[in-house]
């Protein structure tokens, strides 16, 4: 697959669909019985995310049959679904909507999520925010731009680099085990400011548009992080797993710093992490 403009357009388009047909009706109006626990009280599903990823399965699959389509809702009931993601000619990996948490307590911080991967590769993400209905949109080479809904388009980039005392981030510690656990929580506050939006679409939207510079995260699912680390890397960022090696399609832990620059990112590795 070549992620040109026509399946650009093509795919965001079905991400707002998807939207427009299964999450928005839901917002604010969600039954009792429309929203359930997953592994805790913070990790909800709704009938949105069930309803929106199954549509956008239905029309990749009618788009593209040979595809392997990875979507948050079927891996939660089929983990085995992941299998094969770094290997696979051309796959589609889903977060129908991420920030569930938000988008069930009626907080509009949430997004829809595509990431396109090619033999092992994130070649393309599309992050679409159904609320103030835009998309994040990075093609690999090309750039990362945000398409307005009036149609124009604007080019971002990342913050520039600061010291740590200057710098705005994230950190979930709330995901880590001890002691990494205490030492970042209490490290964090080395930056100029903390956010948490518990929604990394929008928390990569921002770091993408140059609104913030650093998170980090413990818990590395696919759906959640590879249309975001392509965005941000290209609009000029950096990002590694803890080790410092390079995050792939494939890899499900290890961590992940996400900084302006790698010089940065070696900065807030020493400090977030110090004794």
């Amino acid at each position: 697959m070549t992620f040109d403009d026509t399946a650009i357009d093509w795919l965001a388009k079905l991400l707002s669909d998807a939207a427009i047909a299964e999450i928005m009706p839901r917002f604010r109006r969600l039954d009792e019985g429309e929203v359930r626990q997953k592994t805790s009280a913070a990790d909800l599903v709704t009938e949105a995310d069930v309803n929106a990823e199954r549509l956008i399965t239905v029309r990749l699959r009618e788009r593209y049959p040979q595809a392997m389509i990875v979507g948050e809702e079927a891996c939660s009931d089929d983990p085995a679904l992941l299998q094969g993601l770094g290997e696979a000619d051309l796959a589609f990996v889903i977060d129908p909507v991420d920030g569930t948490f938000n988008f069930a307590s009626g907080v509009p911080l949430f997004g829809v999520m595509l990431g396109v991967v090619v033999k092992g590769e994130t070649v393309g993400g599309i992050i679409h925010d159904p609320v103030g209905k835009d998309w994040l949109i990075g093609a690999k080479g090309a750039g990362s731009h945000i398409r307005h809904a009036h149609g124009t388009l604007e080019k971002v980039h990342v913050a520039e680099p600061a010291p740590i005392s200057q710098m705005t981030g994230a950190v979930s510690w709330q995901y880590m085990p001890e002691p990494d656990r205490s030492r970042l929580a209490r490290n964090q506050t080395k930056s100029l400011s903390q956010f948490g939006y518990r929604c990394a679409a929008h928390e990569y939207r921002l770091l993408a548009s140059g609104h913030a510079h650093f998170v980090v995260y413990n818990k590395l699912m696919p759906w959640d992080h590879l249309a975001g680390v392509l965005i941000h890397a290209e609009a000029g960022g950096y990002a590694a797993r803890f080790d410092g090696s390079a995050y792939l399609p494939s890899h499900v832990g290890g961590g992940l710093l996400v900084a302006p620059d790698e010089e940065s990112w070696r900065e807030l590795r020493r400090e977030l992490w110090a004794e």
